[in-house]
This record gives C-alpha cells, sequence and structure tokens, in this order.
C-alpha cells in the first residue's frame, strides 16, 4: 500500500483552474518529485492531501486513511511546509516554535535544536520583523521539528539564499536515509533533480509525464549542438526534419535532439556543411520538461 496516494483526483475551479484526473503513489522511503510551474496545480493537489480541500471526484489518503475524513489525525503523522507561510502576529519565533512543540507533544527539545543549528536560525526576533529567508526557515524548522515520517513540502526552498537552498537539498537526502516518505513539490530543477527517485510532470492541473528518475538520465535521446561557420550551411540544416531543441539563427548554432540509432544519419548531413563545432550535451530534466512547455509562456516561472 502506497505511503500517499492520490487517484484520480479532480477539482475544476473553472476557466481551466484546478486538477484533472491527478493520480499519483508515493511507496514507503521514496522521494517523489512533483514538478510544474507556478498555477499548474501543486499546490491545489497537496491542500487536498492535507485535508484542507475536498475532492469533486477521486480521492487522497496518506498511511490508507482519506485525508478529508482523518485530517486532524493524519497532521501529526505529517511533516506538511506550504508553499505560502503564515505566522501569527506578536510571537517571537522562539515562542511559536514552544507553541508547536507542545500542540505535537514534543518534549525533547536536543532535534529542535539540531535544526536550529543546521538551517542557522536564530528564533528570537518577533516573526513579524523576520524577513522571507528567516521566516522560510522558521516554517522548515516547524514542519520537521516533531520528526515526522512522511513529508509533504510544497516549494520548500522559496525564499532561501542559493547556499541555505543546497543545505536543504542536503538535509533532504539524509532524511531519505533514514526512510522518510517525502512528497516533494517545486518548481527548481537542481532541486527535483538532486533529491527525487520518482517525478512527475504537471501542466494545466493534468500530469503529463510520470517517470522513474535514474530512467531519465539514461535514456537514448540525446542533444547535440552544432555551430556553422555560414548562413548557407546553418539554413541548409535547420530546414531538415529533426527535432529541433533550440535553434540562434544570429549565432549560426542549433540544438538538435535524436535518438542514438539516428547519429550516423546527423553526421552524414552535416559532412558536406561547415561546422564549426559539434558537441554532445548531456540531456537533463530541464531538457525533458521544456518538451512539454517549450511553447508555453509558463515555462518562465520554472527556474533551473
Amino acid at each position: 500500500m502506497p505511503v500517499i496516494e492520490v487517484s484520480h483526483l479532480t477539482k475544476d475551479y473553472g476557466h481551466g483552474r484546478g486538477v484533472f484526473d491527478v493520480s499519483i503513489k508515493v511507496e514507503q522511503g521514496m522521494c517523489y518529485g512533483f514538478l510544474g510551474p507556478n498555477g499548474a496545480g501543486k499546490t491545489t493537489t497537496i491542500r487536498h492531501l492535507m485535508g484542507f480541500s475536498k475532492p469533486q471526484s477521486g480521492s487522497t489518503s496518506i498511511l490508507g486513511c482519506d485525508s478529508w475524513n482523518c485530517a486532524d489525525e493524519l497532521k501529526n503523522a505529517v511533516g506538511y511546509l506550504p508553499g505560502e507561510i503564515a505566522f501569527p502576529k506578536g510571537l517571537t519565533g522562539t515562542e511559536f516554535l514552544d507553541m508547536q512543540m507542545k500542540l505535537r507533544r514534543v518534549k525533547d527539545e536536543a532535534y529542535k535544536n539540531e535544526l536550529l543549528e543546521r538551517f542557522q536560525l536564530d528564533p528570537s526576533m518577533r516573526v513579524e520583523k523576520m524577513s522571507l529567508g528567516v521566516r522560510r526557515k522558521l516554517a522548515v524548522v516547524t514542519a520537521f521539528l516533531h520528526d515526522p515520517d512522511i513529508l509533504i513540502l510544497d516549494e520548500p526552498t522559496s525564499g532561501l539564499d542559493p547556499i541555505m537552498q543546497q543545505n536543504f537539498i542536503d538535509f533532504i537526502l539524509s532524511e531519505k536515509k533514514r526512510g522518510k516518505t517525502i512528497l516533494l513539490s517545486s518548481h527548481i530543477f537542481h532541486e527535483v533533480d538532486a533529491c527525487c527517485d520518482r517525478i512527475s510532470i504537471i501542466k494545466d492541473g493534468r500530469i503529463v509525464a510520470d517517470f522513474v528518475a535514474d530512467e531519465l538520465k539514461n535514456r537514448s535521446t540525446k542533444i547535440y549542438r552544432i555551430s556553422f561557420s555560414d548562413k548557407d550551411s546553418y539554413d541548409a540544416f535547420v530546414c531538415k526534419d529533426y527535432l529541433f531543441h533550440s535553434r540562434n539563427e544570429k549565432k549560426l548554432r542549433a540544438r538538435v535532439m535524436i535518438e542514438a540509432a539516428q547519429i550516423n544519419r546527423l553526421l552524414t548531413d552535416i559532412t558536406p556543411l561547415s561546422v564549426t563545432e559539434f558537441q554532445e550535451i548531456p540531456f537533463t530534466l530541464e531538457d525533458y520538461f521544456m518538451e512539454f512547455y517549450k511553447n508555453d509562456c509558463q515555462f518562465g516561472e520554472v527556474q533551473s
């Protein structure tokens, strides 16, 4: 039985907004990446998993329990980090963490202190005076405070500086080694690529790809960057029926995506042309993602 399961979830808010027939299964000890730009449906799915919203159709469950019907019981089993954070005014970070420890019946402060040190957080300031990055670190510590076995993280490094983003990735990898089950929603390729065993790409509220991360890294598709010394050679090449990853007429350069079996044909086609560069470019998660989003203006929100 999957630890986290979304089964044919649909919530239609109208005008194409919502999620439609979304299905995800996260097995014990897996880190599952949920990749897409802002507005693609990641947060809507997670809010249903956390029991904040009731499905229009389909279901969401954690540990086999329906998220909507068992929302209160499941909250103690899950470490949840929301994409948009809000804290009560008038409290210091220390007071807020103390309150959360009481609510979760956590008495040992050793792990809290370990988290504060790892994320270089001084919680003594009043929450409303904290910067976005400091408030994000406070939210991270809060999510992990009770050392839960299940983690649901929505855009976890949003607002963190690059050094702290890498610190967080290292922490997630260590949590995975401890056997934690993790659903990580993100629009940052490096974060998903570094942490996740399986990845789903969501677009316009629908899952458009679901794959094992290692399979993507070992796939037979190759990308080659080819530069030409003159426009006639460039024009002669780009008019051919290849799948072009990109074309740059100003620089007389093109990137072409081909299967390994096509390499002989590619070499035959470029041999009579004036080529100044021929280089294989490693195929990345970003490249695969862009196959779905390259004609959509939303991809500008996704960061490498």
